[in-house]
C-alpha cells in the first residue's frame, strides 16, 4: 500500500501570500506531481496547517484544491487552524463523539490511525496537545488495531528535533502518548508535520519522520529560538510504502531538476 502524505499548506485567502509565495498553487502543485507519479497510490494525508489562519474563505480555497483530487483525504488539525470552522467547512469529515478529529484508515494490513493534536487553550500558544478524552479514543483504536501494524499520524511531533523554536511547541503531553505507544509494541511508524522540514529518527523505539511544508520551510538553524522563521524552499511530500516487513518512508519535492537518465560509468 503507497501513502502520499502532506502537510502544512498554510493556505491564505485567494488575494494573499506567505512571504511572497501562492500557497494555494504551492499545494496544487504538490499535488499535481504526487498523482501524476504515484497514481497507484490508496490513499492521501494532510498533516494539519491546513490554513493559515483558520478562516472560513481559507477552508473554500482548501476545497477548491482538492476538489478534483481523486483519492481518498484524510484531513488532520494544525495549531493554524480553527477546528469549528474546519466541520463547518468539512461536515463529513470523521470525527468522534466529542467533536475531535480523529479516524482510522485501513490499508491492506496496516491501520493508519490520525489524530486532533490542536489545542485551543495552547500554553505555549501554537503547541499542540492530546486531551484525556482523545488518549481514551486512541487507546480503543489500538486495542482495535489486534495487533496489525499502525502508524500514527499526528501535527504535533511528540519529540525533539534539535530545532529548538518548533522543539518549544511541539507535542507537550509527549510523555503519555510515548507511555501508551509503548504498550502496543504493533505501533511502527510516527508521521508529524509541523516543522516544515524532512527530518526522521527514532525516539523511545519508535521511528518517526516529519516531512517538508507544501508552501514555505523552516530553515535547517538547529539552536535557534523563535518558531516564524521562513524560507523559500521547495515544496514537498512523502511516499510512504506499507509492507509486510516494515513502513518505508521517501521524500520528494518540486525543486528543479533534470530528466533521469543513464550514467554508464555505474553499470
Amino acid at each position: 500500500m503507497k501513502l502520499l502524505v502532506l502537510t502544512d499548506p498554510h493556505l491564505v485567502e485567494s488575494d494573499g501570500d506567505i512571504i511572497g509565495l501562492d500557497p494555494a498553487q504551492r499545494l496544487t502543485d504538490v499535488l499535481e506531481h504526487a498523482l501524476d507519479h504515484h497514481p497507484d497510490a490508496a490513499h492521501i494525508v494532510i498533516l494539519g496547517d491546513l490554513t493559515h489562519h483558520g478562516r472560513p474563505a481559507q477552508y473554500d480555497v482548501l476545497r477548491d484544491c482538492l476538489a478534483g483530487v481523486p483519492l481518498p483525504v484524510s484531513l488532520l488539525l494544525g495549531n493554524h487552524d480553527d477546528r469549528a470552522t474546519f466541520i463547518a467547512a468539512f461536515p463529513d469529515a470523521p470525527r468522534t463523539d466529542d467533536g475531535h478529529i480523529q479516524q482510522v484508515v485501513t490499508l491492506g494490513n496496516h491501520h493508519l490511525i490520525c489524530l486532533d493534536s490542536f489545542d485551543e487553550a495552547a500554553d505555549p500558544p501554537h503547541s499542540g496537545y492530546l486531551c484525556d478524552a482523545r488518549m481514551a479514543w486512541l487507546r480503543r483504536a489500538l486495542q482495535g488495531a489486534d495487533g496489525a501494524p499502525v502508524t500514527l499520524a499526528l501535527h504535533h511531533p511528540p519529540f525533539k528535533t534539535g530545532l529548538d523554536g518548533m522543539d518549544h511547541i511541539r507535542l507537550r503531553n509527549d510523555d503519555a502518548l510515548h507511555a501508551l505507544i509503548a504498550e502496543f509494541p504493533n505501533v511502527v511508524q510516527l508521521l508529524c508535520g509541523h516543522v516544515h522540514r524532512t527530518i526522521s529518527g527514532g525516539v523511545r523505539g519508535t521511528p518517526y519522520a516529519t516531512f517538508k511544508g507544501t508552501c514555505h520551510q523552516s530553515p535547517l538553524t538547529l539552536g535557534m529560538a523563535g518558531s516564524d522563521h521562513s524560507i523559500d524552499e521547495a515544496g514537498g511530500y512523502g511516499v510512504v510504502l506499507l509492507t509486510d516487513d516494515g513502513v518505508i518512508v521517501h521524500n520528494d519535492d518540486l525543486a528543479p531538476r533534470g530528466a533521469a537518465t543513464v550514467d554508464g560509468h555505474s553499470a
